[in-house]
């Protein structure tokens, strides 16, 4: 499966990893990691929260495209 687009968003301080563009159905949570799930069980978006507690600020600007 292709990868859409990876961007970290600064206001919430998440990385959002794109995996499709298919609607989101439903959406589990395991503490920092939600998993955002098409209707057919699909994966469509990891997002990853509190980003910069693994990576500092700078490295995760310099790493990542930002997006709000």
């Amino acid at each position: 499966m292709p990868m859409k687009q990876i961007r970290h968003s600064k206001d919430v301080d998440a990385l959002l990893v794109e995996l499709s563009d298919e609607p989101i159905a439903y959406a589990e949570d395991d503490g920092q990691v939600i998993l955002h799930y098409s209707a057919d069980e699909t994966i469509v978006l990891i997002k990853i929260l509190d980003v910069t507690q693994f990576m500092s600020e700078a490295n995760a600007d310099a790493m990542l495209p930002l997006s709000n």
